[in-house]
């Protein structure tokens, strides 16, 4: 039996967005929080009650974040260099090491303490806990051919059990992208990609990822016109013509709808109750990825034009990696 939902601080509720029509309460919702929130302490407060207040609305949570600013202002006070290729962080062993101390033992600490100011709800575990990921090391991908980027880490195995067990207590799990492999050694998961694929596991009715800009541009740097919509397939198209730091959150959003994922958003988190929005209605300042059979995808939705997609992007096993899988039990 569910445990009873202790109302706290939140949002009014005759202000909330209303649940889309056939959405379930209970539907799990999987939140990526980075960008200029995570180190905006107003942000950073707005963000935790939101959170809360989606608990209180009858859905399940699951937090994923980032850290890049933090891992990089450690790695300077050391003396280390932060390098990055197709927007995925050039990872040592030294560097590895700074990462895993500032994401579980820094970050995520943070971010729990922001949540339980609304209350006991937040819990906080990373990949390598009860094998909850398991990653195989990854290259990035520049004009076509791969880059070795040191310890990174593609999600190959998801183990929900543990995050299933948090959700029906009525937690709200915090996780830190770190996970292990099978060859023992700890790597650094893109949060992007992490929280796609704990999506997938979860079976999730959304995925709604924070950035610092207003979406998906339409035609970068020529417009800043944001993509409301668009299909899984037109973004394939698209892929091979992103900015590095758009690249994993557009490749974490069609890796998610691809896999069973309702809907998918990349979200300006510097707006205020932006997690609120999109998660509840689905009308988030910023870009939604739906299915390509999407009944109700609109007529201002993008679709795919006939041109040659992400070929060696997507799906994973065109690096090499083999699709994620959801392994049950504990």
């Amino acid at each position: 039996m569910r445990p009873a939902v202790t109302e706290g601080a939140g949002t009014d509720p005759d202000t909330r967005p209303p649940r889309r029509q056939g959405e379930r309460r209970g539907g799990t919702v999987v939140v990526k929080f980075g960008g200029h929130a995570m180190v905006d302490a107003g942000l950073q407060r707005s963000f935790a009650r939101d959170v809360v207040e989606l608990r209180h609305a009858g859905l399940r949570p699951v937090v994923v974040h980032g850290g890049g600013p933090q891992i990089s202002a450690m790695l300077g006070r050391l003396g280390l260099e932060s390098r990055f290729e197709a927007g995925l962080r050039v990872t040592t062993p030294e560097t590895m090491e700074v990462v895993r101390m500032v994401l579980t033992g820094h970050v995520q600490r943070d971010l729990i303490a922001h949540i339980n100011t609304q209350g006991p709800f937040a819990v906080g575990l990373s990949g390598e806990d009860a094998h909850t990921m398991t990653a195989v090391r990854r290259p990035a991908w520049v004009d076509g051919h791969p880059v070795d980027i040191g310890l990174v880490g593609d999600v190959v195995d998801v183990r929900p059990g543990l995050l299933r067990a948090l959700l029906e207590q009525g937690h709200i799990p915090v996780v830190s992208p770190v996970a292990r492999g099978e060859d023992g050694q700890v790597y650094n998961v893109n949060a992007d990609l992490a929280a796609s694929a704990l999506a997938v596991a979860l079976d999730a009715e959304r995925l709604v990822m924070l950035t610092d800009v207003e979406g998906l541009y339409s035609d970068w740097p020529h417009s800043t016109d944001v993509i409301e919509r668009l299909t899984a397939d037109a973004l394939d198209e698209l892929l091979p013509e992103l900015e590095s730091g758009m690249l994993p959150k557009m490749e974490g959003c069609l890796r998610a709808v691809r896999g069973g994922v309702r809907r998918a958003h990349v979200l300006d988190g510097r707006v205020p109750h932006a997690v609120l929005r999109g998660a509840l209605d689905g009308t988030g300042p910023g870009t939604t990825v739906v299915p390509d059979d999407c009944p109700d995808r609109g007529s201002g939705v993008v679709r795919p034009s006939g041109r040659p997609g992400a070929r060696g992007l997507l799906p994973a096993r065109d690096h090499g990696i083999p699709d994620v899988k959801a392994t049950a039990g504990l």
